[in-house]
């Protein structure tokens, strides 16, 4: 007899992406000839820059000699790659990180989901809500709490409610936890952290012997120098927080997949013997046990991407993306609508209409205007009255559901 992990059945039928292509699919189905335009989920549509291009057709042809040929890599990333992260995104902002605390993956979405398993089922675990679902659902898969109450939250997580008093981005929490996963600039509020912000957690995550795993797939988005993307910038970050770093929206590579992931030695744990143990080498021995590294020729495009060339030409398709969401901001708040994120993020946070569920948002909006959201409550309790709209489409595509949405709503 095959027994199931029991965990599995806590978690909701289709994780929220599954549901809304569903929902989707069934609206087209119903009527073929609609020009749906999907602000939903955050997926890129500019094509790669032609110098990660230009690397990439290199790497195959490499890769197509006996002599260039490459069979398994370093786990944990090429030196090529590693050494371009750590002077590109590191030393320039006068972070010193060494090539043994970074590890190069094929996502963010797996990393995320993946570091819960070097912390303990005991380990107690804090997430903001509204949240990326994955950082929940992997702790549920995982057996660290019980089945989701009437307001959907899941008992033995902590909430850290985010809204519009405190700007979504919530205080540390008065409790004591063990972990806890932010997200700046957040998906999906799009919103971002401030330095005094981060000062505090670093601060409170040092006084309660606690680890902040900091998500910053989005930090190329932040246009203010004065707004940290790396929460190493925080003085003391590198003995209480571990950072996820992805590819996929900074060089449009959410269909060729890569990341990493940085540990510094620094951040330690206690084993049930209270000996402090290096996180970095959890982690190393899970990375190398499970990953067989991300593709040589996937991560010769990823350090295309921090050539001189490179960065030119994705920081140019990071400002399209940006010019969409400032469009997309200016004309909805036109329309009446209360509109959050969206200057440091691809992501609008709104509130809905007239007081509409998300879904009902979400229904309303793919009937009458053709344009398919996310629903605030897929993101948590906490996100329940508003949705989040992506700006990652054509300029055309963003004009015309400006136009869609303001005769609907008008």
């Amino acid at each position: 007899m095959a027994r199931i992990n029991e965990h599995y059945a806590k978690l909701p039928a289709s994780y929220l992406f599954p549901e809304i292509g569903r929902r989707v699919r069934a609206y087209q189905a119903e009527h073929p000839d609609a020009k749906v335009i999907r602000l939903g989920i955050g997926d890129v549509t500019e094509p790669l820059a032609p110098a990660i291009v230009a690397a990439m057709h290199a790497a195959v042809d490499e890769m197509g000699k006996r002599e260039t040929f490459r069979g398994y890599g370093p786990e944990q990333g090429y030196d090529f790659l590693v050494d371009a992260i750590r002077k590109a995104d590191y030393a320039s902002r006068g972070v010193e990180i060494a090539a043994d605390e970074i590890f190069v993956s094929d996502g963010s979405k797996c990393d995320s989901s993946n570091i819960q398993e070097i912390f303990a089922l005991a380990a107690r675990v804090a997430v903001t809500d509204p949240v990326y679902p994955v950082y929940v659902d992997s702790n549920v898969m995982a057996g660290r709490t019980g089945p989701s109450g009437a307001d959907g939250r899941y008992p033995g997580l902590v909430y850290l409610v985010g809204n519009e008093a405190n700007g979504f981005q919530p205080e540390p929490p008065a409790e004591a936890v063990d972990v806890v996963y932010l997200c700046s600039p957040n998906n999906p509020t799009g919103t971002v952290a401030t330095r005094a912000q981060l000062e505090r957690w670093v601060a409170w995550a040092r006084k309660h012997d606690a680890v902040i795993l900091f998500d910053a797939a989005y930090e190329s988005y932040i246009s203010d120098p004065a707004l940290p993307r790396s929460i190493y910038e925080i003085e003391g970050a590198k003995e209480c927080a571990i950072e996820l770093r992805s590819f996929s929206k900074r060089a449009g590579f959410t269909g060729v997949r890569c990341a990493f992931i940085v540990v510094p030695k620094t951040v330690t744990g206690t084993d049930p013997a209270g000996k402090r143990v290096s996180l970095n080498a959890l982690w190393a021995r899970r990375h190398t046990t499970k990953f067989n590294g991300a593709s040589y020729v996937v991560q010769r495009g990823a350090a295309a991407a921090y050539s001189p060339e490179g960065l030119a030409q994705t920081q140019q398709q990071i400002a399209f993306y940006m010019e969409n969401a400032r469009l997309l901001r200016e004309g909805l708040t036109a329309a009446g609508f209360t509109i959050f994120g969206g200057t440091h993020a691809p992501y609008l946070w709104l509130r809905t209409a007239n007081g509409a569920s998300s879904w009902e948002f979400f229904d309303r909006l793919l009937n009458e205007s053709q344009i398919v959201g996310t629903p605030g409550a897929g993101f948590g309790p906490a996100g329940e009255g508003y949705f989040r709209l992506s700006a990652f489409n054509s300029r055309a595509n963003i004009e015309e559901a400006i136009g869609r949405i303001r005769r609907a709503f008008r």
